[in-house]
């Protein structure tokens, strides 16, 4: 069961993934969470340093599909002008959002990884559908209500986790 909650990788930050790492790996496509793996979650534009990371990606030929249970506003006006389909109440853990997403990439669930900062959503949601995960750093020290109570319950499973020598990092 912890299993489940352990991500494949963990990076400080979106920026210390290598993209050349993904394209060697075959890696075709990126579900990526929004507030506080990208952005701060109160932030409502992407910064001139993701929007270089986003023109590398794509570059590179990976397509971005971002994935939040945020509500449909606050995501298509962060997605909209960078151009990156999106799905909004993705209702996360569930698999439906990460499966559309896969389908509207045109891609199987080996070609794509799933990158977020939430072990109750993101890295559940992608462990549990059958993806490579990678866990970030929140970008905030802060964050909204519910994540605040998610935090508290991660606290406990990174605690257990650790006591059973399944984690390959500090925090």
């Amino acid at each position: 069961m912890l299993r489940l909650f352990l991500p494949g990788e963990y990076v400080k930050s979106i920026f210390h993934i290598s993209i050349q790492q993904l394209k060697d790996r075959g890696i075709k496509g990126i579900i990526t969470d929004l507030d506080n793996t990208l952005v701060e979650w109160d932030r409502p534009s992407a910064t001139p340093k993701l929007i270089e990371w986003f023109k590398e990606v794509k570059m590179s030929g990976i397509d971005v599909t971002i994935v939040s249970n945020n509500n449909e506003l606050r995501v298509k006006s962060f997605s909209d002008p960078l151009n990156i389909p999106f799905i909004y109440r993705a209702r996360k853990p569930m698999g439906k959002a990460f499966n559309q997403a896969v389908r509207k990439m045109n891609l199987n669930k080996n070609e794509v990884v799933v990158i977020g900062d939430q072990l109750l959503t993101d890295i559940l949601g992608g462990n549990r559908n059958g993806f490579h995960t990678i866990l970030v750093v929140p970008v905030a020290q802060t964050d909204g209500f519910m994540t605040r109570f998610n935090r508290q319950i991660e606290r406990r499973i990174l605690a257990a986790l650790k006591r059973k020598g399944m984690l390959q990092w500090e925090e």
